[in-house]
């Protein structure tokens, strides 16, 4: 790579999801002190959690590994009734960093519950925050995560049937498996405004728009982060030769051999210091300049949990 360009996505990296999730440990620990306890990882990337380790967060899976009368933080991601449960009955002073949008779907979810309602859930099985939206009801709701599942699904009634997604899926993904729900049950409920959030729809438009100006596309994500993944996956769907990394350390220099424009985004968990670094290490192997895309800026703001607020 000689004399090569960086071109840097916009909007890229932290959501107001994510801000606020990091934010509600940082502070809980600065109110509270050592250790704060949080049901799995805050948010999907390898940097932030191990950051927050050695401030004094302890990462859990299981509320048993929580001591009675502890601080506990809920991830991001959401998590079912039978975990909001068993947390309250052990007595922990509970903090929830739920993203909003997710949260959003949840109140749908019991809602049209209350209602009636079976649902469809457009996503990806084992997921945290698939796990704790289907976790909102004891039956009736049914996950497809292909084109293919739906045929596979049998609710008890198709009068009051309503779909909900994951907030991290590829919106075009999401797209074609929603027109095939829709066929199969033309009485679907829609929601009235897509529930794959802001963030993810955005990051994904700026690599439509990257893909054609670069010889190659760098997301910087860990790989347990959804949005991330479907980030690399839609450069490739491009014709865009992409990879993903956790960190600087993971570029191969061979990937940069005969390349002159790199295009470089992040998912919406990865902190802007990894961005910094991976631009510093292209640069070692031959980028000389920079190069910003014009994008969506993005200003929402989710406010703290009561208890937190500064």
């Amino acid at each position: 790579m000689q004399n090569g360009q960086i071109v840097l996505a916009e909007p890229r990296g932290f959501c107001a999801g994510v801000d606020r999730a990091i934010d509600i440990v940082e502070i809980a620990l600065q109110k509270f002190g050592a250790p704060i306890y949080v049901r799995h990882e805050i948010v999907h990337n390898t940097y932030v959690v191990n950051d927050l380790k050695i401030k004094g967060a302890i990462f859990i899976e299981e509320l048993s590994e929580v001591p009675a009368g502890a601080t506990l933080v809920f991830s991001a991601h959401g998590v079912s009734k039978a975990v909001q449960n068993e947390a309250k009955a052990r007595g922990f002073q509970i903090f929830d960093a739920t993203c909003p949008l997710v949260t959003k779907v949840h109140v749908e979810v019991a809602k049209l519950h209350a209602e009636g309602y079976e649902f469809i859930m457009i996503g990806h099985a084992g997921h945290p925050e698939v796990e704790g939206t289907m976790g909102q009801l004891s039956s009736g709701i049914h996950l497809v995560d292909s084109v293919d599942d739906v045929a596979k699904v049998h609710p008890a009634q198709t009068e009051k049937l309503a779909l909900v997604t994951q907030t991290t899926l590829s919106v075009d993904d999401a797209a074609e498996i929603t027109a095939a729900v829709k066929a199969r049950f033309p009485h679907l409920r829609q929601p009235k405004m897509q529930d794959i959030c802001y963030a993810t729809q955005n990051r994904q438009d700026a690599i439509k728009i990257m893909s054609p100006q670069v010889d190659m596309v760098i997301v910087v994500g860990s790989p347990t982060s959804s949005n991330s993944n479907r980030l690399a996956e839609l450069a490739q769907r491009l014709g865009t030769e992409s990879h993903m990394v956790d960190n600087a350390s993971e570029l191969d220099p061979a990937w940069f051999v005969n390349k002159t424009a790199i295009g470089l985004t992040a998912g919406a968990s990865a902190p802007e210091v990894l961005v910094n670094q991976v631009i510093d290490r292209i640069k070692e192997l031959g980028a000389v300049s920079v190069r910003k895309m014009d994008g969506v800026q993005e200003t929402m703001k989710f406010p703290l949990p009561k208890g937190l607020k500064i």
